[in-house]
C-alpha cells in the first residue's frame, strides 16, 4: 500500500465559501513520517463559482459534475472515488474542518491492526456563534465489533453511535461496497452501516471533526426530515446491511 491518504470532499455552490477553512485544517495536519495527503474536491454539478474557492496547491485536485444536474454528495464522492490514489480515503465535507491530529490518529488505528477496516472519531457541532456542542453517548474508544452500529442505530431512532462525517476507510473496502449509497440524503449513514456489517471499525474519543451548523447545509433543509423519505432511506440502508450480514461476507483481516 502506498503511504498516501486521499481526502474526499463533495461541494456545491452554497458551501464553496467554506473550502478555505477546510483546506487550512488539512494543511495543519501532521502526518507520520513518509505519509502525504491528496485532496480531491468534487463539485456536485457544474457552475462558475466553486472553482474560485479551491486553493491553488499541487496536492489539490478539482473536478466537476454534469452541468445543471447535481446528484447529491454521495454521487459527487463516488465520482471522485474513481481518482482516489491513496490506500485510505478520508471524508471531509466542504463546510467542516479537521481537528488537529485527526489524520494521524486514523492512520495509527488502521495501520496497527489489519482487521480494522474503518475508523471514526468524536465530532463537535460548531454553532453559528462559534461555540461548540458535543454529542451525547459516544461509544468507548477502541475497536467496534461488526453489527454494533446497526444495533444502536435501530434502537436510537436512526441515530448512529459514531458520526459518518468522520470516516476514514480502506480504499479497497470502500470500492468493494460500491462507494456511497444512491440516496438524496443519509448516503453516508448507509455506507457506515454497510461497513459495520462486514468489518471491524474503530472509534477515537479525541475530537477529529468540527461539524459546522449553518442555514444552507443539506441536513438543515425541510426535505431532509420528510417522514416518508426518511423512512425509505432508513429501510434501504438497513436492508443493505442485513443482506451483507446474511450473505456472510466479511473483509479478510
Amino acid at each position: 500500500m502506498n503511504r498516501r491518504v486521499t481526502v474526499l470532499t463533495a461541494v456545491h455552490a452554497p458551501s464553496a465559501r467554506f473550502l478555505p477553512d477546510a483546506y487550512d485544517s488539512l494543511c495543519a495536519q501532521e502526518l507520520p513520517q513518509g505519509w502525504e495527503w491528496h485532496w480531491l474536491v468534487q463539485e456536485d454539478g457544474r457552475t462558475d463559482t466553486v472553482a474560485l474557492h479551491v486553493p491553488d496547491d499541487p496536492r489539490v485536485t478539482f473536478r466537476q459534475g454534469r452541468p445543471g444536474r447535481p446528484g447529491g454528495p454521495g454521487v459527487a464522492r463516488t465520482l471522485a472515488l474513481a481518482h482516489a490514489d491513496g490506500g485510505y480515503v478520508k471524508v471531509l465535507d466542504a463546510d467542516d474542518r479537521l481537528a488537529p491530529g485527526a489524520l494521524a490518529r486514523d492512520l495509527a488505528a488502521l495501520e496497527a491492526d489489519r482487521t480494522i477496516g474503518w475508523a471514526t472519531s468524536r465530532a463537535l457541532d460548531v454553532l453559528p456563534d462559534g461555540s461548540t456542542v458535543g454529542f451525547p453517548g459516544d461509544p468507548e474508544p477502541g475497536p467496534i465489533t461488526p453489527g454494533t452500529v446497526l444495533a444502536h442505530w435501530k434502537s436510537h431512532a436512526f441515530r448512529a453511535p459514531v458520526h459518518p462525517a468522520t470516516l476514514c476507510v480502506r480504499r479497497d473496502l470502500l470500492l468493494a461496497l460500491g462507494g456511497w449509497m444512491a440516496l438524496p440524503a443519509s448516503e453516508d449513514t448507509g455506507l457506515l452501516l454497510a461497513l459495520d456489517a462486514v468489518s471491524r471499525g474503530w472509534f477515537s474519543a479525541e475530537v477529529g471533526l468540527l461539524y459546522r451548523k449553518w442555514d444552507g447545509q443539506a441536513t438543515g433543509q425541510e426535505a431532509h426530515v420528510d417522514p416518508a423519505e426518511r423512512a425509505a432511506r432508513a429501510a434501504v440502508a438497513e436492508a443493505r446491511a442485513l443482506a451483507l450480514t446474511d450473505l456472510g461476507w466479511r473483509r479478510p483481516g
